[in-house]
């Protein structure tokens, strides 16, 4: 997504600075090709092209990653619930062998079904919070880039602005040669528009892949916190329904040892 965005800026950037109609330019200005663009821009290039590779493998990592079967299986809630319906700690060998965000969130929770929901609760969250980290992984470094880009390119058409007057200041017969400033100062602003192109595409990526990270993990707590509310409320009535028997048997057993004193009193 970054790369075909990057292609078509530099596309334009292309055609409004290196394509002159009637070929009147000289060929120091004119343009052939995005390498000799880039070449014309100076040494800050070099740095905003490694922040571009950085920027590209980052997005396409996170692409990968960030995919909802692979966060949120479609098969894993069901499967976990045919788990447990054979007791809890099949449905925690369940989560161990079948891995993923969720499947580490359920993984932590079932382990404690036994402790009280508070302590369930805490680490759930704190589950929860380890795989927020994992799913944000890397993701600062876009913002950086994001940030870093502009800053580059800026610092590259300073020192070409000086280069550039520095030459012509030098140069004997620049009195009334207005191309001698031009020139440089068009190869000066080359990598400010490297940078801009570069940091565009990476705080768009750098929003989306955030967005797209806030709707897993809200769709990761809904289903948490559906399955173990289910899960409390199975607790709860399963003590209630031993609750309610215990009197009656115990009122069973008394009512057995009255009738049995009784006959023996009698015999």
């Amino acid at each position: 997504m970054q790369s075909i965005m990057i292609q078509g800026a530099w596309a334009q950037v292309l055609a409004a600075a290196g394509q002159v109609e009637g070929g009147n330019a000289s060929s120091a200005v004119q343009v052939q090709s995005i390498w000799d663009f880039l070449m014309k821009g100076g040494p800050v290039i070099v740095p905003i092209a490694v922040c571009s590779l950085a920027a590209l493998t980052v997005v396409v990592e996170r692409l990968l990653v960030l995919q909802r079967k692979r966060v949120i299986p479609p098969d894993f809630l069901p499967g976990v619930r045919a788990a447990f319906a054979e007791g809890g700690g099949a449905a925690t060998d369940y989560c161990a062998a079948h891995p993923s965000p969720l499947a580490n969130i359920f993984h932590a929770g079932l382990k404690r079904r036994g402790a009280s929901p508070e302590r369930r609760e805490k680490a759930i969250e704190e589950a929860g919070a380890r795989e927020i980290f994992v799913l944000r992984r890397r993701l600062r470094l876009l913002a950086v880039v994001a940030a870093l880009a502009p800053v580059l390119g800026l610092l590259g058409t300073v020192f070409g602005m000086i280069n550039a007057f520095q030459t012509v200041a030098l140069a004997g017969d620049a009195l009334g040669k207005t191309e001698l400033l031009a020139k440089g100062i068009y190869e000066a602003l080359i990598t400010t528009a490297a940078g801009l192109v570069l940091a565009i595409p990476a705080l768009i990526c750098h929003h989306a892949l955030s967005a797209r990270v806030d709707r897993l993990v809200h769709d990761m707590d809904r289903v948490t916190v559906d399955f173990f509310d289910e899960l409390e409320a199975q607790t709860v009535g399963a003590a209630t329904g031993a609750a309610r028997i215990a009197p009656h048997q115990a009122s069973r057993e008394d009512n057995g040892e009255t009738a049995g004193a009784l006959v023996a009193s009698r015999a």
